[in-house]
């Protein structure tokens, strides 16, 4: 029987969980934690989302993301592949680690994406050792929220939820764990099959706009670096390679394109090269601050 289509909303907050199949566990080492957290944070910064709250445990994995205009199945099956990869890597396996497709609920409004984040953070109740300290548990978001611990990774977005429950950061956090002690995830768990849900929440969050054209993203790069837009299409001039990795990046990242159409977009590349010119240009934003005003030059054009 063919699969049905995911519902999808590309400026929703989802609701994301993650199983491993049945005879292995999705983290065998606190270090296969820390990896996925990794590739969490790599794609966070190609595709720009909202990591609101999760909690890594051995089997399964819970997420809270806003996607914020990005295409919810292509950031996750660009973490789970990777993480797939690694894992069968490390630990000498083969085949598919991950139980069906990712498990996603778009999340209707306010009140449930706290329920939410207090469902996700009371996962560690299930750890005996963490049953009266679930707060202390390090794969969980938790310890972020009330300022236990750093946030290694840099991942998490805590303001948006923690604004909700008071202005000054001590009691935002004293009321956020008040409002944790208090909740009933039993109940909140018979609310939350995973079904085709077709509602939508926007709230007041700016989304960035998406639908630039492939054109539009090589004149602004073009401007941005003082390149000629031709250099697009020429191959094996360190100058170009730069331009294009650039140009990929953003083109995957604002245009929602996977790596077949932006070979289309460059004429002599394959989809080898092309996913090569991307983590580049990933790179290349990341660590050169006169690329990281182009990325921040897109994030800056929202929706209206």
């Amino acid at each position: 029987m063919p699969r049905c289509a995911r519902v999808k909303s590309f400026d929703s907050i989802y609701h994301i969980m993650i199983r491993s199949i049945s005879d292995t566990l999705l983290f065998r080492t606190n270090g296969d934690k820390d990896k996925f957290l990794d590739y969490i944070k790599k794609y966070e910064i190609i595709y720009s989302f909202k990591l609101y709250a999760y909690c890594l445990m051995d089997n399964h994995a819970h997420l809270a993301i806003d996607a914020n205009g990005a295409d919810i199945s292509q950031i996750m099956h660009d973490i789970n592949q990777s993480y797939a990869q690694y894992f069968n890597r490390i630990h000498g396996r083969r085949g598919h680690l991950f139980q069906d497709r990712f498990k996603s609920k778009i999340v209707p409004d306010e009140k449930y994406l706290l329920n939410l984040s207090a469902y996700i953070h009371k996962n560690p109740l299930d750890l005996l050792e963490y049953k009266n300290c679930i707060a202390d548990y390090n794969y969980s978001s938790l310890g972020i929220y009330l300022g236990i611990r750093e946030d290694e990774h840099n991942i998490v977005d805590v303001d948006f939820v923690m604004s909700f429950f008071g202005k000054g950061s001590l009691d935002a956090r004293k009321n956020y764990m008040e409002f944790i002690s208090l909740f009933n995830e039993i109940k909140f768990s018979d609310e939350m099959e995973f079904k085709n849900e077709k509602s939508e929440y926007r709230s007041e969050r700016k989304i960035p706009y998406r639908e630039h054209t492939p054109e539009e993203v090589v004149d602004i790069i073009a401007s941005y670096t003082n390149n000629d837009k031709r250099c697009i299409n020429i191959k094996n001039v360190r100058k170009a390679n730069e331009f294009k990795s650039i140009c990929a990046f953003i083109m995957r990242s604002f245009c929602n394109m996977n790596q077949r159409k932006i070979c289309a977009i460059m004429g002599n590349i394959n989809q080898s090269q092309a996913s090569r010119l991307c983590l580049k240009g990933y790179y290349l934003i990341h660590k050169d601050k006169k690329y990281k005003e182009i990325l921040e030059h897109f994030l800056s054009i929202t929706v209206s």
